[in-house]
Parts: C-alpha cells; structure tokens; sequence
C-alpha cells in the first residue's frame, strides 16, 4: 500500500478542523524507519495552527511526532514513524495515536487508529542492515570482554524460529577473537577483548535463516575506537532513582551531567527503551509512556545505561549506569475480609484459640506485605488477646467468676501498607465473653436448735450456699425430702418451721438441703447443684405436770412415842414423759406442828421431838407439793393430799398401821398445779399489741368521757335505789361464793372443833375465778388473796 500521496489528493482530504477524525490506517509491518503513516490538511486562517500527539496506546515512541507545513493556504500534517520503529504484526498489530490540533482558541482532539498487518513476502533484512555499506557501530577498545555491542532488531524472527550467524572469516591476527551472536540477536565482543584495536575497523558478513529455506544478508561494521584522551566524566551522580508510577509522560525523571566540551548524551540500553528517552543536549531523562505498576509489572525496575560523548570527537565517551524504581502510589488503603469482627467465646476458650485470621490485600500493590497492629479500646491492655501475624488469638484464661472480669473486649486491628502516603485500614474488633457453669454450689453442713415450744413461722437460721461461678450469690435452696414441719425460703436459704414440735416424739431432725445455681450459663438449662445436711435439734420444753396416784389417801396411825415411823409413800410420775423421774417433794400444808417429815417420796411421822404427844386421837390433812426437776422449765408441780389419823399408843393396843384407800364420801380433794411459764413474744405480736393498746386507750378515754357526762346526770337523780341495787348485788356475789366453799365443808367428816380452829394451813387457786386463797384442811374455811 503507497502511503505517500501527490498534492492533489491531499487537497481532497482538507477538512476544517479536524471535524472527520477518527481515522483508520492500515500500515504493513515491512515500512521502515521515515515512512509517511498519514497525511491530512486542514484550514486555519487567523491563527498559527499547532498539530500535538498527545499519547499513544500501547506506549510506543515508533511514532514522530506530527510535522506541519503550509501549501496555499492549506496546512498539511504528515505523521511518520522514527529511526527506532521497527513494526511487527506478530508483536503489536493496532495503534491508537491520540491527536490534538490548536487553532487560536479552538482545540480538538480526534484519535488515529493504525492497524498493522503481515506482510508475506517481507524480509527482515532491511534498512542499513542490508544495504551495501551495512551497518556501522562504534565500540572503545576498553570494552569488557563478552560484552553486547549491538542487538540485531530483526522483527518477527523469533515466531519464524529464525538463525543468525557470521559466516565472514574472523581469522587472526587482523580480529584478536571472534565475534558471536546468541540466541537473542545480541552481537557481543570477542572474549579476548578489543585492547590495542584501535583504529580497525571490523567487517562481518550477517546470514539470517528463517521459514521455509528462506535467507537473507547483512552487512555489519564495527569500529573500535581508542581511550578517549580528554578527561569526559560524569559528575557526582545517584545511580538509583525512585519514582512514583502517577508520572505523565514527558516528565522529568533525572538530569545527568558529564564534564567535557559540548557533550552529547544517549541512552545505550536497553535499545528501545520504551518507558524512558533523555534529551541529547541536557542529558535530561523522562518518561515516554504511563508508568503505572498496575497495568504494567515490568516497569517496576528499568536499568538505563547512558553514554555522555563530545560531537566533535564521538570516541572519547563514558557510561553511566542508572536505575530506575518506580514505586506505586499509594490512591487505597487496604481492604480486608472480615471488615469487622464480632464473635462469642466461652470463657473456658483455651489460650491459643484461633478467634479469625485477617486477609487483607492492597489494591495499589496486590501482593505486597502488610503491617498489622493489635490496638485494645476497652478494657486497655493486652491481657486477653493477642495477634500473631494475621491471627487474632486468645492469649490469657478468660475468667468470668471474679467481679467485673466478664466482659466484652473491643479492639481494632490496624492494617498498614507500605505506600507513599501510607495508607492504613481498622477494622473493628468486638469479642464477647459468655459465661460457663464450670462449679457445682455447695453449702456448709450446720446444727440448728429450737425448742419444742416454738410457734409455727419461727425462724431456725439461714444456710449459706456458695458458689464460684459469677455472681456467687445466685444460688436457689430446696428441701429433698424429708420432714414437712420445716420450710427452707428459695432465694435467701431461710428455714422456718412450719408445724410443731414434740420432744417426746421427736428429738432430731435432719434435712438435706439443695443448692441449684441459676443464671450462671449462656444456657439456662445448664444448671448444677450440690447439697448438706442441717441438723436440727429440738429443745426439751417442761411442759407437762407430774401426776399422782392415787392423788388423795387417808391413813390411821397408831404411832408409839419417841420412834419415827414410816406413813406412806407418794407415787408420781410423768405419763407424757415416762423417762423423768426426778423429783422434789415438799409438805405445803396441815403440817403446823410439823410432827411430818418428808425423805423424798416417803413420808415420815417424827415422835421423838416436837410438841407434847396429844392423849385423843387426831386429825392431819396434808398436802404435799410435787415439782419435776432438773434444768428444763419452766418447773411444773402437782398436790397430792393425805390424811392422817393419829391415834396415842397404849399398852393394850396392838401397833398397827392401816392405809386406807381413797372413798368418794369424804371431802374431794383439790389438786392445784402452779406452772411457771415464759413467754417471749414475736416481734410482729409486739406491734400488734402497741397498737392495740393504742387503740384501747382512745377507746377508754372515749368511755370515760361518756361515764363522767352520765355521772352528771345521775347526780340530779335520788341515789338510794342505786345504792340498794349494789348492795344486793354485792349480797348475791357473796352467797353464791359462800355456797361454793360449803360444798366441800359438809362432805368432810366430823373433827374436833379444837383441831378445826388451826391456822390455815393449804394455798390453792379456784378454778372459776383463777383467784388464789389460804384455806383450814380441818375446817375448810377459807381467805382470799
């Protein structure tokens, strides 16, 4: 395809501004180096017209930049290719060049698409290569051994599984070593060296096979030059640049400067360089393509090998090696799954646990290594937790048994990359510690006492259950079992008892109490529970009188001076309490000369002392006292009453002594049983009977207050009938009291009136009236206390 039109045409193609783009141009891989790729004209009548290529995609400097010229008032803009393109349609078959045309204020941009396709019949020898005078390099003898000199740029080759070789003659002494070509297409310098060839110049005849017995040759020079001998050095110079990959193309990467007299610079390698150019005359090296790492890895690190030469003398030169990093820049911070964490643990997690492991990523740098921090918010410090690498892991025994150690630890993990700014990602860390039922309660096993009196509701004591799972103190109480008179309270472990007690049926008691846990697990079906034994003792009360049998007995004497003689024995017991036989006895009455004695249960008639024996028979009603002892109380007394006919002794008289049983005729005793009570009130009664006393007394004043208003009234009234209807009420109460006491008087058989008018010698308590009074045994008469 002819890529170079005559005027005529060119003038069919004017277009104002550009307003046809884009174009499409199909170009075939054998145009070389100079070749004309498109030409376009266009009208700008007031203004210096500019035409700009702005960037080409996929970077590339085979292109020039875009020429304009004038032609009767029609601007021509020609885009060619450079002295470095070679085209291959194997390596890059499409270009995008994106155009820019400036007429005064007016810009527009358009693209030029240039689509590259295989050419059959082309042969990669071409160019300078392949003409007659070949290809002329330039080496300094003090090159090192082996070193690459040049690189046969043959497109293509490699897919067509080309050969190269030198088949011209290398004999010495005229070459000191021959010259080779690898596999790459990299001529390189004989392995002797080139010192002392100065001044030669060496020809080398080039065969390329490449397809079907195809071939073609080429000529190629090299010239060694000798040590330069001006003193050409580059001045004091960095030899690693760091660059961001955000870079334009055409910025300034480097400056490099060489002493010497109008000093020329260039880049030696790598032929092309893509991605780098530096300028001839400056020595400034900058960017010819986008940098960014993103797109293209192979940017990472570029290493430029610059010469600095004079124009007048091109041998005397010197190298410079330079590399170039280009550090991605840092546009995100790191992204990481999870972007938060939330978790349960139980707090019996073992130390070491894996609680999440954290894969983070930089989008700027896939693959690069990143810091992680473990940062703790609340409770502060790292007492708990721990991260290893990316592991977040239990570092300490969770305890939830202690106040305020079950909790939740919040946290963050920071995740730092190692960009330009730095860029750092948080992410949340929430880890909750749930509480486990790890331990059983337990209480202590206690002795309660309690007297057998007590009263429904009483309180005992409290058992004490613990636990070490927290809190402590949640704990419930239960009875398994046994007795129904006692009661434990569910949450605070009070035992009250609930019936009542009888020492006589049961002295002990023993209760095994439960403890359950409750609300010390995530589950509240995962309850635990232990369990003692309170005993409970039941305190005699003294709460039965003794009994006597039989409770009266009258007995004739004949009694001989100056001997004591046994009268009887009195037999009492306890029948509730078969087990008390303790006893004490004491004569409270008709023993006013005190001729009767007592030796515990016996009682004794004393004739050796006392007053003058009596010569008629007589009488004695006794009445004698029987109390239990010991230390229960209160002490509880019975009164069994015996009645003695004395008769003298006489010589005629046989000694005798009759016990008679007891006869319903004679005068019924009276048994009186004095019992010593304590009592303590309950709190609660106390209050109630405050307020009820209270309450009494405001009703007793209210009384009053009546009674004195009809007091007042009465005394206008005569007061003989009042007094005549007291008196008669105070007679009837007396008759009526007179008529009890006689009762027994009449039953009671004939004495002599001397022995009737004794003092009085019995206590007792009326059973109506609860009143105590003295009585006569003899006479029955009777005063009231």
């Amino acid at each position: 395809m002819a890529l170079l039109r005559p005027p005529a045409l060119l003038l069919a193609l004017v277009v104002s501004e550009l307003h046809c783009l884009p174009w499409f141009i199909n170009v075939s891989e054998s145009q070389g180096p100079g070749t004309t790729i498109h030409s376009f004209s266009f009208n700008c009548t007031a203004h210096m017209p500019m035409l700009e290529l702005v960037h080409v995609q996929p970077p590339t400097t085979f292109f020039n930049q875009p020429s304009l010229s004038r032609w009767q008032k029609i601007y021509v803009g020609t885009v060619t290719l450079n002295s470095l393109a070679r085209l291959d349609a194997l390596a890059v078959n499409h270009y995008e060049l994106q155009l820019r045309f400036t007429c005064g204020n007016n810009v527009t941009e358009g693209p030029l698409y240039v689509d590259v396709y295989r050419d059959p019949g082309y042969s990669p020898c071409s160019g300078r290569f392949a003409s007659p005078a070949g290809e002329i390099i330039q080496v300094r003898e003090t090159v090192t051994p082996g070193a690459q000199l040049y690189t046969l740029l043959l497109p293509g080759l490699e897919l067509q599984h080309a050969q190269i070789s030198i088949n011209s003659a290398q004999d010495p002494p005229y070459f000191p070593g021959p010259f080779s070509i690898n596999g790459q297409g990299w001529l390189l310098a004989p392995s002797q060296g080139l010192k002392g060839q100065a001044g030669k110049v060496f020809q080398l005849q080039i065969l390329v096979t490449f397809g079907q017995n195809r071939s073609c040759h080429g000529m190629l020079k090299v010239k060694v030059l000798p040590v330069p001998s001006s003193q050409i050095s580059f001045l004091g110079q960095a030899r690693n640049i760091t660059i961001l990959d955000d870079l334009a193309p055409g910025s300034q990467v480097v400056q490099v400067r060489a002493r010497g007299f109008d000093v020329r610079y260039e880049i030696l390698s790598p032929v092309p360089c893509p991605l780098f150019s530096i300028g001839r005359g400056d020595g400034v090296v900058r960017t010819t393509a986008p940098l960014e790492l993103a797109q293209a890895w192979g940017a990472a690190v570029t290493r430029l090998q610059v010469k600095a030469y004079e124009r007048l003398r091109p041998w005397a030169s010197v190298d410079l090696d330079l590399t170039v990093n280009v550090r991605s820049v840092n546009r995100w911070p790191p992204r990481c799954l999870p972007a938060m964490l939330v978790t349960e643990i139980p707090e019996t997690t073992p130390v070491g646990t894996v609680l999440n492991t954290f894969t983070c990523t930089d989008p700027d740098s896939p693959g690069s290594t990143l810091n992680y921090e473990l940062r703790f918010h609340s409770p502060p410090g790292p007492a708990s937790l721990c991260l290893r690498g990316r592991a977040l892991e239990v570092n300490a025994t969770l305890d939830c048994d202690t106040p305020g150690a079950c909790f939740q630890h919040a946290a963050s993990i920071l995740v730092l990359d190692g960009g330009q700014p730095l860029m750092t990602t948080e992410v949340p860390v929430l880890v909750m510690v749930i509480p486990v039922n790890e331990f059983s309660p337990a209480c202590v096993p206690h002795t309660f006492r309690i007297r057998e009196d007590a009263g429904p509701h009483t309180l005992l004591g409290s058992v004490v259950g613990t636990d070490k799972d927290y809190p402590h103190n949640s704990i419930e109480y239960d009875i398994s079992g046994g007795p129904t008179a006692f009661s434990v309270d569910r949450l605070s472990g009070e035992i009250h008892l609930l019936g009542s007690l009888d020492y006589e049926l049961q002295t002990l008691y023993r209760l095994t109490v439960l403890v359950t846990d409750q609300s010390q697990d995530q589950d509240p079906t995962n309850r635990r529970s232990g369990s003692c034994t309170i005993t409970i003792e039941v305190e005699d009360v003294n709460d039965h009188a003794p009994e006597c049998q039989p409770p009266f007995q009258e007995l004739t004497i004949y009694a001989p001076l100056g001997r004591s003689v046994e009268v009887t024995k009195v037999s009492c017991w306890v029948p509730q309490e078969p087990q008390r036989l303790v006893f004490s006895y004491s004569i409270v009455g008709g023993n006013s000369q005190s001729r009767f004695s007592l030796q515990g249960p016996i009682l004794v008639l004393n004739n050796m002392l006392g007053p003058p024996w009596p010569e008629q028979p007589h009488t004695h009603e006794l009445l004698i006292r029987v109390a239990d002892a010991g230390r229960s109380i209160p002490h509880l007394s019975a009164t069994a009453t015996v009645i003695v006919h004395l008769v003298p002794w006489s010589t005629s008289t046989a000694a005798t002594r009759t016990r008679s049983a007891a006869v319903t005729s004679v005068t019924t005793p009276l048994l009186v049983t004095d019992t010593e009570a304590f009592w303590q009130p309950e709190p609660w009664f106390v209050v109630v009977l405050t307020v009820t006393s209270a309450l009494f007394l405001l009703a007793l004043g209210w009384l009053f207050s009546r009674l004195f208003q009809g007091l007042a009234q009465m005394l206008q009234t005569p007061r003989k009938p009042a007094q005549a209807l007291l008196l008669n009420s105070i007679q009837g109460t007396e008759e009526s009291i007179e008529g009890f006491m006689e009762a027994p008087r009449m039953e009671m058989p004939q004495t002599p009136s001397s022995a009737m008018s004794l003092l009085f010698d019995g206590r007792a308590q009326d059973s109506r009236t609860g009143r105590d009074y003295l009585f006569n045994t003899l006479t029955g008469a009777r005063r009231w206390l």
